[in-house]
């Protein structure tokens, strides 16, 4: 599980800082409008907050992708210990 989320984690950020340089390098924060009016925040919070909501978004991505990669037999495996298995939670052969 946690070589998965790495899987997940660090290509997310690496991405997530690429679309840092290449929004920004477009896009001054100072010029940002919500609902009509200026958007009071520095740059410096913008470009913190543009990071970690493209770091999510490809981090979401990449979760689905790893998600959808599964096999059956990984999603319908049964995580408990044979003894303690309901009689609903069947062992599965490969």
């Amino acid at each position: 599980m946690t070589k998965r989320l790495m899987w997940i984690a660090w290509p997310s950020f690496l991405m997530a800082a690429v679309l840092e340089l290449v929004v920004f390098a477009f896009v001054d924060p100072q010029d940002l409008h919500w609902l009509g009016g200026n958007l009071e925040i520095s740059r410096q919070t913008a470009y913190t907050a543009g990071f970690f909501l493209f770091w999510s978004v490809t981090a979401l991505t990449g979760a689905l992708t790893t998600l959808l990669s599964m096999s059956p037999f990984e999603v319908n495996r049964c995580p408990m210990p044979v003894c303690e298995r309901p009689d609903t939670c069947k062992v599965q052969q490969r």
